[in-house]
């Protein structure tokens, strides 16, 4: 199964942009009870580059998703310490090169739908629409999508749970859900607000 094909049976992940890190752990920790699988964090201390190695070293795991890379310098350290996925915020031609010849996926970020064709040309093979909520939602998504259907899109950006059914009925492949998971939340009812979002995506949406 490859890493296109695991996104989109999971239709969930977690999006983390956290500094302090037995707090990222525990929420980790506690998406995964709750049934999500895949985590992107965004990795921009030495904290969370030390987090990723922790995870990546261990057998059972979820995926784990490198956010936040704009530079090829970041990309390979993540990459050192065990990323499965590479994510831009930005379309960066290098990021694509680099990826590329470590044979690592590499998912670019665009917000247009000039960008996320350019991201398309460049062959990145999944792209991320953000921030997809402030652009207008599913509605956003479907405009996007609807003359471009050989695009194979994310959506991450203020994306609530009860909004997972409209963005798998537009087209996305998976949704990133972000604070909506854990904001303001204990662990234990971290745990309850992904098996929610799983349930949202897996058992309520025929698509």
């Amino acid at each position: 199964m490859d890493f296109i094909e695991k996104i989109s049976a999971e239709k969930i992940f977690a999006v983390l942009r956290m500094q302090e890190k037995n707090r990222t752990r525990d929420i980790i920790n506690a998406l995964t009870d709750g049934g999500i699988n895949i985590i992107e964090m965004v990795i921009d201390t030495p904290e969370m580059v030390s987090l990723l190695q922790e995870i990546t070293k261990k057998d059972e795991r979820p995926l784990i998703m490198a956010g936040g890379i704009i530079t090829q310098r970041q990309a390979q350290i993540v990459i050192d310490a065990g990323a499965d996925i590479i994510v831009s915020p930005i379309f960066q031609m290098n990021l694509v090169r680099l990826c590329k010849s470590q044979k690592i996926p590499l998912i670019m970020t665009a917000t247009t739908p000039n960008e996320a064709y350019s991201a398309w040309k460049a062959r990145t093979q999944l792209i991320k629409i953000s921030p997809a909520n402030p652009m207008g939602g599913a509605e956003y998504i479907e405009d996007i999508l609807r003359p471009m259907r050989f695009l194979n899109v994310i959506a991450t950006g203020s994306i609530k749970i009860d909004d997972i059914q409209a963005y798998l009925k537009a087209g996305v492949k998976a949704i990133g859900l972000g604070r909506a998971l854990y904001k303001d939340a204990s662990l234990q009812e971290i745990t309850i607000r992904a098996v929610k979002a799983c349930q949202k995506a897996h058992y309520e949406y025929k698509g």
